[in-house]
């Protein structure tokens, strides 16, 4: 199995709460500013794909599941792999982690959109492609 992209991150003042925790809505930020990483990481950001191909990436299923709390200016692990790649949609898992110890996992699924006509579309083939190979599969 492929190794897992990686990207590192610090709680900011600004994504915690009145608790001093991490607030829940940080951590899709924090999914998703990883994802961003690990398409650009891929040759392939949103922005190239999107502008390229007339599409864009709507998510259909966002989940996470908080297991300890992070504070302000706790240093993060995410980890991104490739669960599932479709026709027109795929799915990211994520493993979030602070000195080794878990702290929340999650996932993603964005759907392939056309601009043109806010249907579902192909994903493009060199991304479909990108995504496979990142998962150990080359079908």
């Amino acid at each position: 199995m492929p190794a897992a992209f990686k990207w590192r991150l610090r709680v900011r003042y600004s994504d915690t709460d009145i608790s001093g925790r991490a607030h829940y809505s940080a951590m899709f930020r924090f999914m998703e500013a990883a994802e961003d990483e690990f398409l650009r990481s891929l040759g392939l950001p949103y922005a190239a794909v999107e502008k390229a191909k007339s599409v864009s990436f709507p998510r259909v299923h966002v989940e996470a599941q908080f297991v300890a709390p992070l504070r302000y200016d706790d240093v993060v692990d995410m980890e991104v792999t490739v669960e599932r790649v479709g026709e027109t949609a795929f799915t990211l898992y994520f493993d979030a982690s602070k000195d080794g110890e878990a702290v929340a996992r999650g996932r993603v699924t964005a759907v392939c959109v056309s601009v043109e006509t806010d249907r579902p579309v192909l994903l493009p083939g060199e991304l479909a492609e990108a995504l496979r190979r990142a998962m150990g599969r080359e079908d």
